[in-house]
């Protein structure tokens, strides 16, 4: 599908909502003219130009406004309109569907969804209205949105959700290949001494820095205290605090600095770190280690994880499956 087209949300059921637009003119015509067609036909139902525009309409508006040459334009608005009119033919099917399966939605679970989400959202009743005026909608038509959207979640749960199993084996085997995302967040309490390389520094002036460096290096494999050897030498000015730069979680550090940390341990050094702003050793004063979740206690998060993206491949391999046994016919 087209990145101007924002993808829908099959697995969450969640499908946008878009402003009505315009008709196409007829090429060549004086006036706006309106033209209605049957673009599909989805077994015994068709689908209209007319609704395909309402759909197409914001997308064609940002890519004529995107600046694009005649030919690119022309190759783009046929891509979205292709992956309109497919998104078009999936909600016929799977609405054919949910009359198949005499799938229902009482008017008062339309009102207690809509309840959940003014109070998630703090809307009163006027405030709800007035956003959905500002996107060209009424109640009313918000509310065949919403039914919609829970006639197609309930589709979901028949078809594909009810089918799906996650084994205790599918969560343990994520939790030990992910085991990172569980293990808790990892912080060092750094210190540094740098020396500064001039900008304009020649060769014999950067070898001589680099000399010095390594003088130091070796000071500190002999021994000597890094907070001594940082007050000594170096140019940071934190120098006069034995180079003291804080604690930090390790992925706001840099890839370089994350790549020569990756396996110290408390109150070891780096080799010389040529960085942007120097030459620099890096002290690990200490390696702060958060508390990860246990397998038990990620239990739920890793099953919620893995039932949406199963989720999301059941559907789509359900969906192919019902086109297939489908009379679907696109007019040129």
């Amino acid at each position: 599908m087209s990145r101007l087209l924002k993808k829908v949300g099959w697995g969450m059921i969640v499908f946008a909502v878009f402003q009505c637009a315009a008709f196409f003119p007829l090429a060549g015509a004086q006036e706006a003219e309106v033209v209605d067609r049957i673009v599909a036909v989805v077994n015994d139902e068709i689908i209209s130009l007319f609704e395909m525009n309402q759909l197409l309409q914001p997308y064609e508006a940002k890519i004529r406004n995107l600046g694009y040459s005649s030919e690119k334009e022309r190759e783009m608005l046929f891509k979205v309109r292709e992956d309109v009119l497919n998104q078009l033919i999936d909600q016929k099917l799977t609405d054919q569907e949910t009359r198949r399966f005499r799938i229902t939605v009482s008017e008062q679970e339309i009102d207690n969804a809509i309840e959940r989400i003014k109070e998630a959202n703090f809307y009163t009743d006027e405030q709800l209205r007035k956003g959905l005026a500002r996107q060209g909608m009424t109640l009313g038509e918000y509310r065949e949105k919403m039914r919609e959207q829970m006639l197609r979640s309930r589709l979901l749960n028949i078809e594909v959700k009810s089918r799906i199993v996650i084994t205790k084996e599918d969560i343990e085997s994520y939790y030990e290949t992910h085991k990172e995302l569980y293990d808790g967040e990892k912080k060092y309490h750094l210190r540094n001494i740098i020396m500064k390389v001039p900008a304009l520094a020649d060769e014999a002036e950067e070898g001589r820095i680099r000399a010095k460096m390594e003088m130091i290096l070796e000071k500190l494999k002999a021994g000597q205290p890094f907070e001594d050897m940082a007050k000594q030498y170096s140019e940071s000015t934190s120098a006069a605090d034995g180079g003291e730069l804080g604690v930090f979680a390790q992925d706001v550090l840099s890839p370089q600095i994350q790549e020569a940390l990756k396996g110290m341990q408390a109150k070891e050094f780096t080799p010389i770190l040529e960085t942007d702003l120097g030459y620099q050793i890096l002290f690990v004063q200490d390696v702060i280690h958060a508390q990860g979740k246990t397998l038990e206690e990620a239990t739920p998060e890793v099953e919620q994880k893995l039932f949406k993206e199963v989720v999301d491949e059941k559907f789509q391999t359900w969906l192919e499956e019902l086109r297939k046994r489908s009379h679907i016919k696109i007019v040129k």
